[in-house]
């Protein structure tokens, strides 16, 4: 299906499975909520997720502060 056919079709919150290039639709909805500020994210506009953490992000900006900060928040490697 493709997204002006989509779009208007399904209202609340989508579940998707986030693949490396697309994703799946487990659940119809008209968005899904970026991991990072909270906002929903109309499913045509989607752009940016992370397969391994399965999170959405409204931009780059949004998913490059996600992986900062955790990388931030992740401890020093252990000096042989």
């Amino acid at each position: 299906m493709d997204n002006q056919t989509y779009a208007g079709k399904f209202s609340g919150e989508a579940k998707l499975r986030y693949g490396l290039a697309d994703f799946q639709i487990l659940q119809p909805g008209s968005f899904v909520t970026c991991a990072v500020t909270g906002k929903p994210i109309p499913l045509e506009e989607l752009r940016y997720w992370n397969a391994d953490r399965q999170e959405a992000y409204i931009d780059a900006e949004a998913s490059q502060a996600r992986e900062a900060a955790l990388a931030s928040a992740r401890p020093a490697p252990v000096q042989p």
